[in-house]
């Protein structure tokens, strides 16, 4: 790219973007238009920094914003609607396919004082392997006080098209034992570390054990109050209306090898979604947009 603004890296085996622009630093990877990174001068970062991630070709990224899609999760956790759209002869892996492909940096643009940068991935002709379905998928990032994601998919072929996905976002926290959710107070949420129970959340979120919720008609904002580093991590969305909130926390974070075993503490996953039954479906020729804004404000 031609742009000051973008700089191509090698991240071990994937090929990146670091982009600057009005003292923000964003670092993006081809594979999966995956957000590996984003901080603004001066502060602490939005995006966990995991030490211990690998950047392998194939193998989906562990920190950032994973972009899950065209389903998500465990592949038969999700509706029948999303799943009769597979025709792949392997096994559906968990998450989707388009966290390991390899998009296309389509633009980089100021737009007044921010800047876009777009990513593709168009739908081959016929559809992708096993999921033969004409589905163009966009990531639109736009840099300004905020980080703004959107992932827009635009169903080009004749046929009604379900899909879940999510914005499977890390973010870095002071200590995830000391850092509280706002905005859930009230709803339904699963609990799938406790057989996918039904339960209903009481005042805030705070975290004393491994958590793995998917959370139902959650509200457009939710905010992570991080009093160790006097701050709130305001979360605003688009086109969602189910969100799911992880830390896999002592034993989990052991068992992965890309991750430290002290590790959970920094981090915290809030995933801007549309799973179960906040499912996606689109007609011929309908495009939905899923987004969220990401900023941080100091206590």
């Amino acid at each position: 790219m031609s742009t000051p603004n973008v700089e191509t890296v090698k991240l071990d085996e994937l090929n990146a973007w670091r982009i600057r622009h009005d003292g923000a630093e964003l670092v993006v990877a081809q594979q999966g238009a995956h957000i590996v990174s984003y901080q603004r001068a001066g502060e602490k970062p939005l995006i966990w920094p995991n030490d211990e991630v690998v950047f392998k070709k194939g193998k989906g990224i562990r920190t950032g914003v994973p972009v899950c899609w065209p389903w998500f999760g465990v592949f038969d956790r999700n509706p029948q609607s999303v799943k009769a759209m597979y025709q792949g002869d392997e096994p559906a892996g968990a998450h989707g396919f388009v966290r390991t492909a390899d998009w296309t940096l389509a633009g980089v643009e100021a737009q007044g004082t921010a800047l876009r940068v777009e990513l593709e991935l168009p739908a081959p002709e016929g559809g992708f392997p096993g999921w033969p379905h004409q589905v163009d998928v966009k990531m639109s990032i736009l840099l300004d006080d905020q980080l703004h994601i959107r992932l827009t998919s635009h169903n080009r072929s004749t046929e009604t098209v379900s899909l879940s996905q999510a914005l499977h976002s890390y973010f870095a926290v002071s200590d995830v034992r000391k850092v509280q959710v706002e905005g859930l107070d009230g709803l339904t949420y699963i609990d799938t570390a406790d057989g996918w129970t039904h339960k209903q959340q009481s005042g805030l979120l705070h975290f004393t054990a491994e958590t793995d919720r998917i959370y139902l008609d959650t509200p457009a904002q939710l905010n992570i109050v991080d009093k160790g580093w006097q701050r709130r991590v305001q979360l605003t969305s688009t086109g969602s209306r189910s969100t799911v909130i992880w830390n896999p926390w002592t034993e989990r974070a052991k068992a992965f090898s890309d991750m430290a075993d002290d590790g959970w503490q920094g981090m915290l996953c809030i995933e801007t979604a549309n799973v179960l039954d906040d499912a996606v479906t689109l007609a011929p020729g309908e495009s939905h947009t899923l987004g969220v804004s990401i900023s941080g404000i100091a206590l």
